[in-house]
């Protein structure tokens, strides 16, 4: 029988080659990268490689290696999520309009509210033995609220439109978007592993004195990685990974997911410093293309949709309304009534739709803490992958020849989303 690092040598290169080959194939599609990637993950799994070829699926993900891939994966994911939380810059979300902070509070509110009514409905059938009705129905709710902010950027990005007005007024209602529900996830976790009431009122208080104390280190932080950057890129980078790591342990030990530590340490890193930007591109340049496909494999292996039984499907198409409902009439009628047009109101309930890897990485926490059925992890996914896909050409079909709505802003935000008609 083979080690398990000869099976992990195997393993990595062909997860990591045939993740690529579904980049490229998505980026053929007008897709942002990502899409292929959670596609292959899905492929490789028992959806399709597994049923038509399980003999070949074995051989190339036994067993044995799977816990050293999920683990890679893992890891890989922390580095993402910190680099997220990096990428959230609260300093312009200080001096955003009426506008921004009504959209965004409309794409959370609203599909809150009904995707705890689904969830309601739910619970006798899809969740998983011996869950609590309350932190399941919450669960669904946050997870119907996600918006993707590094998806999102990417897309805007890849079409020349993240530095337009309308893609900076877009960045920033997912940022708070991300913010929020970040924030909801801490707290159904909590409330999901607590043993009582009182455990999760603890975890949440010890996660909130964890977020004040970052964020009080700010000036520390920023004057030892200054100092480390005169010494050696390699010292900041060191550094970098040794306190998302360490913050990532420290909300685990707290009894939350460790994903939320690494986020919250991404977050407190201040912005702007060039060592800081360097390591930062240097992590993502190693992490998300050869570590992150190992992650999506491991979503890819608990999600079957040959196995997800005929009368559930019924599900999967409700649960995909309610998501896309709840987002754009949420986002949208916000837009509205903040005194956007039309066009502008659409574009902003299309681009709040946005779900990518950050549903993926909010639904593999629930299935990691048996909060939500392997089952309804699959039709969640379902979920996140079709609004994830039609984000891109919606926008392409929304946009098409309204060079007001694309134009460079002469601030950070439209001055007037209204007026951009």
């Amino acid at each position: 029988m083979s080690s398990p690092l000869a099976l992990v040598l195997i393993a990595v290169p062909a997860v990591v080659l045939a993740c690529q080959a579904g980049s490229w194939a998505a980026r053929r599609l007008g897709q942002p990268p990502v899409i292929g990637e959670m596609a292959v993950g899905i492929l490789l799994g028992p959806s399709l490689l597994g049923w038509l070829a399980p003999t070949v699926q074995h051989a190339l993900l036994p067993a044995a290696v799977l816990p050293f891939t999920s683990m890679l994966g893992n890891l890989a994911l922390l580095v993402f999520l910190f680099l997220v939380g990096l990428e959230l810059d609260f300093h312009s979300l200080r001096d955003t309009r009426l506008a921004v902070a009504s959209v965004a509070a409309g794409s959370i509110l609203l599909p809150l509210g009904l995707g705890a009514g689904l969830a309601v409905v739910m619970y006798p059938t899809l969740a998983p033995p011996g869950v609590q009705r309350l932190p399941f129905v919450l669960f669904i709710a946050t997870a119907l609220s996600i918006t993707a902010f590094p998806v999102l950027a990417r897309i805007l990005t890849d079409r020349g439109l993240a530095t337009t007005r309308l893609g900076a007024f877009a960045l920033a209602c997912a940022a708070t978007d991300d913010a929020l529900a970040w924030c909801l996830l801490i707290a159904v976790t909590a409330l999901a592993t607590a043993a009582s009431p009182l455990d999760a009122l603890t975890a949440l208080t010890l996660t909130a004195a964890l977020t004040v104390a970052l964020a009080a280190a700010r000036p520390l932080v920023k004057r030892t990685l200054e100092r480390a950057a005169r010494t050696s890129e390699d010292l900041v980078t060191v550094l970098l990974v040794a306190g998302l790591l360490l913050a990532a342990g420290a909300t685990d030990r707290i009894g939350v997911h460790p994903a939320f530590g690494a986020f919250l340490f991404g977050a407190a890193v201040p912005r702007g410093l060039p060592g800081v930007e360097r390591s930062a591109a240097r992590l993502q340049a190693v992490f998300v293309p050869v570590l992150l496909p190992l992650f999506f494999v491991d979503t890819g292996l608990h999600t079957d949709l040959a196995a997800l039984p005929a009368d559930q499907w019924g599900w999967a198409a409700l649960v995909l309304a309610v998501a896309v409902t709840g987002k754009w009439i949420g986002a949208a009628g916000a837009a509205r009534l903040a005194g956007c047009n039309w066009r502008w109101s659409a574009l902003m309930g299309t681009l709040m739709n946005c779900r990518g890897i950050t549903e993926i990485v909010v639904l593999g926490i629930g299935l990691q803490l048996g909060i939500i059925s392997t089952n309804l992890f699959t039709i969640m996914v379902l979920m996140a992958v079709v609004t994830t896909a039609a984000t891109a050409p919606l926008l392409d079909r929304l946009t098409r020849n309204t060079p007001d709505l694309t134009s460079k802003p002469t601030t950070v935000l439209p001055q007037s989303p209204g007026a951009a008609r």
